[in-house]
Formats: structure tokens, C-alpha cells, sequence
């Protein structure tokens, strides 16, 4: 699988459809991912934790990608986010409203698997439409 095949299994297997068994096939075992919670996860356990979180608070949690650019072993994301806020977030309750939101990704990737994510969504944004 080539760069952009990693990313989109990514985001539509992995996140979109909560596949978790996608993982040994595309991370590396000491995967790095920062998100943009603030949070920094290794390993596949921790991205699975940070991956709950996000279910948790969001069950319809979808990632749009809106464009990739890729550039030897580093690869530039430009993502939508959405969903619907049902679960507890930032110390607030579920308020059940849609969620919009932008953000991006860049990706390191050893070999042919994704060694490095570090991910910043708009969360003042995010917080405006749950507040």
C-alpha cells in the first residue's frame, strides 16, 4: 500500500467505521499520535483509549478527507469532522447537537506503515457549537 492507501483506511475503516482491527495492518506497533485534544497516545492501546474517547462523546463521529498532499515519507491532511455531541466531552454533558469542524493531519509513515500522527482540529470551533 502506497501513502495515500495507509491514510484512507485511516480514516474511513479505522475512525469512520470504529475498525480497530485495521490497525496491525497500517500502524506501526509504536505508532505516535497526537491529537488535538492535547492528548498524545503510543502504541496501538493508547490510540484505541483516545479512539473511545472520541466515540464516547461523538458515536457519528465522521472524518471527511477535503485533500492530501504527500511529499516523500510525510503526507498533509485537510479533514471535515463531523457528528452529533452525545456523550461527555470537556467536562460538559451531551447537548445532542451536529458538530462541524476543520482540521488537518500530518502523517510520518516507516516503511509501509504509519509511524507518526500529529492532528490539529479547530477545537474553539467545535467548543462553540457545544457550549
Amino acid at each position: 500500500m502506497n501513502n495515500k492507501e495507509l491514510i484512507e483506511i485511516w480514516y474511513h475503516d479505522m475512525w469512520n467505521k470504529w475498525n480497530k482491527e485495521v490497525m496491525s495492518q497500517i500502524l506501526d506497533p509504536n505508532i505516535t499520535f497526537r491529537g488535538s485534544l492535547g492528548n498524545e497516545k503510543m502504541g496501538y492501546d493508547g490510540l484505541s483509549a483516545y479512539m473511545d474517547l472520541i466515540r464516547n462523546a461523538f458515536p457519528d463521529f465522521h472524518n471527511q478527507i477535503e485533500l492530501i498532499i504527500t511529499e516523500g515519507g510525510k503526507s498533509f491532511i485537510k479533514l471535515r469532522y463531523s457528528g452529533t455531541h452525545e456523550g461527555e466531552i470537556f467536562g460538559l454533558k451531551p447537548t445532542n447537537r451536529k458538530i462541524e469542524y476543520y482540521g488537518c493531519a500530518v502523517f510520518s509513515f516507516n516503511g509501509r506503515k504509519i509511524s507518526d500522527v500529529w492532528v490539529l482540529g479547530d477545537v474553539y470551533g467545535l467548543l462553540k457549537q457545544i457550549e
